[in-house]
């Protein structure tokens, strides 16, 4: 009986010595699960067959799968780019990770459950026995979306010397840029398409940018592409994405622009130059706002708001039949025209101030300002390029000069040798040493006191006659030009002049 006792004893205390085992490990198995769910990068067991064998809460957040969704299934369900099969008929392992077993760390791109992409960065090592078989991989997926919004925000910026100048950065304080201004505001508000027109150079860019800060979706990214630069293969990629293996050397996943932007708003220059066959699909993601990447057929949802710029006539291009009528009525929504440089030359001075300080921050230099000959050379240029071709000029202009007065020789030659056009045409009116201030008393006087009218007589700008008003002393509001009878040229009457 003592035996007996002793083996039921025995036994019980090898059952409670189990149980105690496996309450342990069942609690030790508790703690792990736990920590492995408060982990902030995606996590998954895989086997060496390439089943997953277990994922955590924030896999389940990052690729919109369930557990019981993927659990069992081979991790070929991400459609990773970055994975590489080994085999296909035949072999020991199913991934090349348990061959080279080491830690691999790789940037890839993974599908999401709605078929989106993320791009994440991969950090997958593996488990081994004790006799050194690999047993499974665990792998570790970290978002990096946000890092590359990031990142394209910062490659955008440095790009531009921007500070709070102006209005959202763009300097200007004529009445065309308060219109322009007052556009903005409004288009912000909204998520209706907006088009931008204009000339080469005049900031179609900077209004895109500030549109995208006043609205709502300013926490959103904000993704840009000139259309122009980039072939129709290419363009399509770029606008849409494609998948791996959806032409020659398409080696990877890419995320196209739209995809990018979902959420924010992307900027498409010069939307003049995309081919037709681009401007079909362009029409179905605004219509749809779907996009179906190159190599596939199946539509991923997009939430994004377009902003478009050309300094292309697309109304003659519409009669060419070279863009397409209903996408031009889905993108003309909210039209914006910026305004030539030589129709507001009044902003000239200001701008003239913004790129000093800037390239004085640059260049080091302690430049003031510029002489009177050169901003008389400025102000009388017709300006082609825009605001680009005068911050170019200053930035030649910075190169050259040595002193902290900027001088008419310091200018580029294309701008003195217009100026010399518009002086010449000064210097051929009658008169006497004072031949400018008559020529200009006497164009006022012809043109009825309008300046503009006076700028046609003289052949140079309104501003070089507003300019040379306040050189003179002259005060339109004053009162009237007289004409003495013993001069040929008119002298000043009841103008307001200083001695």
């Amino acid at each position: 009986m003592a035996c007996i006792c002793f083996v039921v004893a025995h036994s019980s205390m090898a059952v409670r010595a189990q149980s105690l085992y496996i309450k342990e490990s069942l609690k030790m198995d508790t703690q792990i699960k736990q920590i492995l769910e408060v982990i902030n990068d995606g996590l998954m067991l895989v086997s060496s067959d390439g089943s997953i064998k277990m994922v955590n809460g924030a896999f389940e957040k990052l690729t919109g799968f369930s557990r019981g969704e993927v659990v069992g299934k081979p991790c070929t369900i991400l459609n990773c780019d970055g994975c590489e099969k080994t085999i296909s008929e035949g072999g020991d392992y199913w991934c090349n990770l348990f061959e080279v077993g080491r830690t691999v760390r790789k940037r890839c791109i993974i599908m999401r459950k709605d078929g989106s992409y993320v791009p994440v960065l991969k950090t997958a090592t593996l488990q081994k026995d004790d006799k050194g078989k690999a047993l499974a991989a665990i792998e570790t997926l970290t978002d990096m979306s946000e890092y590359e919004k990031a990142s394209q925000q910062i490659n955008q910026l440095s790009r531009r010397l921007d500070d709070e100048t102006g209005f959202s950065g763009i300097v200007g304080g004529s009445r065309p840029m308060h219109k322009v201004f007052n556009l903005m505001e409004k288009a912000a508000q909204s998520d209706a398409p907006v088009i931008i027109q204009g000339e080469s150079g005049t900031g179609k860019e900077l209004v895109a940018l500030g549109i995208h800060k006043l609205g709502r979706r300013r926490e959103g990214p904000f993704v840009q592409l000139n259309c122009a630069a980039l072939n129709e293969a290419l363009l399509e990629s770029e606008l849409f994405g494609h998948t791996r293996g959806a032409f020659t050397g398409a080696y990877r996943h890419r995320i196209g622009r739209f995809e990018s932007a979902s959420g924010g708003d992307i900027f498409l220059d010069e939307i003049g130059d995309i081919p037709l066959s681009i401007q079909v699909k362009l029409l179905r993601v605004l219509e749809t706002k779907k996009i179906e990447r190159v190599g596939e057929n199946k539509s991923v949802s997009v939430d994004v708001r377009i902003i478009t710029a050309t300094h292309r006539n697309l109304e003659e291009m519409l009669k060419e039949k070279r863009f397409r009528e209903d996408l031009f009525f889905r993108i003309n929504v909210i039209p914006i025209f910026i305004p030539p440089l030589r129709e507001r030359r009044e902003d000239i001075p200001l701008l003239l101030s913004s790129f000093i300080r800037k390239l004085n921050l640059v260049t080091g230099k302690e430049v003031k300002g510029l002489s009177r000959q050169a901003m008389d050379a400025i102000m009388s240029y017709r300006w082609p390029g825009n605001v680009r071709e005068l911050k170019s000029a200053m930035e030649y202009a910075f190169v050259i000069s040595e002193g902290h007065l900027l001088g008419i020789d310091e200018l580029p030659p294309n701008i003195t040798s217009d100026s010399g056009k518009s002086q010449a045409t000064v210097s051929r009116l009658p008169g006497d040493p004072l031949t400018e201030r008559d020529c200009l008393i006497s164009a006022l006087n012809t043109s009825g006191g309008n300046q503009s009218g006076a700028a046609k007589i003289l052949g140079v700008s309104r501003v070089t006659v507003w300019n040379r008003m306040r050189k003179y002393g002259i005060d339109i509001k004053k009162g009237i030009v007289e004409r003495d009878p013993n001069r040929s040229l008119p002298v000043q009457g009841t103008w307001h002049s200083s001695p």
